[in-house]
């Protein structure tokens, strides 16, 4: 057993080695450089990472991220629930994997594919009457978000649909209850989790956007993670490389309490739906 057991930490070293590497070095540089302000230990980088333009920008993507994460949710659950609930075979697979894909298209492209459609000059624009500049505005980039953060969230509440036993269904009519009392005491129950679950992972994409909002809005929007890559390189501010470190070290922190929300949340999920 004792062999056995080593054999296994033996084959486990080259993944170890892997990220300590790939996710270690540069945590361990990012904190340390937080944590340090003209060659010395201090806590000015951070204290600095939390007020003025910064605090603005750290506070627009969290209400941004909020924005797109329960919206999202809303006309995502009700898409899959569509869908699961569909009778047509082809259309479920089409739209699952539609989402599969759409919920990974992001960056310029995205950006590109709203401007030539939404944009000042776009296709669209021109015909419905749109204000100019309207896309390039904070609710302009939650529609944008929102392309993919719906499907993001079918592919997150359609396993969780399928999980509902169709005998809880038929119980619940035979005890008497009507669907409200359906959905409010059995099926929302078991599917709460999967929701909020669902709710935090939107919430955690948007919050960590970049390459979108970058080529949409530029600073117009202020963002947490258009602060950082202005504070890197240098295209506004000369030095403050290490406040964008601190800003990075606050948008980890963030992501840490999102996914300590997440992870319980999708154990308990499914327990619930084995």
């Amino acid at each position: 057993m004792t062999r056995s057991r080593s054999r296994g930490w033996t084959g486990a070293v080259p993944l170890l080695a892997f990220f300590a590497l790939v996710f270690g070095v540069p945590a361990i540089a990012l904190v340390a450089g937080a944590f340090t302000a003209q060659g010395r230990p201090s806590l000015a980088n951070l204290a600095q990472s939390l007020q003025g333009g910064y605090l603005v920008a750290m506070a627009g993507s969290v209400k941004l991220s909020a924005v797109v994460a329960l919206a999202g949710a809303v006309l995502g659950t009700f898409l899959a629930y569509a869908v699961v609930t569909s009778r047509f075979t082809l259309l479920r697979e089409a739209v699952l994997t539609a989402s599969g894909v759409l919920a990974n298209f992001g960056g310029v492209p995205l950006a590109f594919f709203w401007i030539a459609t939404l944009g000042n000059s776009g296709v669209i624009s021109g015909l419905v009457g749109l204000p100019s500049g309207s896309l390039y505005t904070f609710w302009g980039l939650v529609i944008v978000y929102l392309y993919f953060a719906i499907p993001l969230m079918v592919l997150v509440m359609a396993p969780a649909l399928d999980g509902l036993r169709p005998q809880w269904r038929e119980a619940a009519a035979n005890s008497g209850a009507t669907a409200w009392h359906y959905w409010r005491f059995v099926a929302l129950p078991v599917l709460t989790p999967a929701m909020l679950g669902g709710v935090v992972l939107l919430f955690g994409s948007a919050f960590s956007a970049y390459a979108t909002a970058n080529a949409m809005v530029g600073t117009v929007v202020p963002l947490v993670t258009l602060k950082i890559a202005s504070a890197l390189t240098g295209d506004v501010l000369v030095g403050y490389e290490n406040i964008a470190l601190a800003l990075s070290l606050d948008m980890i922190v963030v992501a840490g309490l999102v996914m300590a929300i997440y992870l319980p949340l999708q154990r308990r999920s499914s327990r619930w739906l084995r």
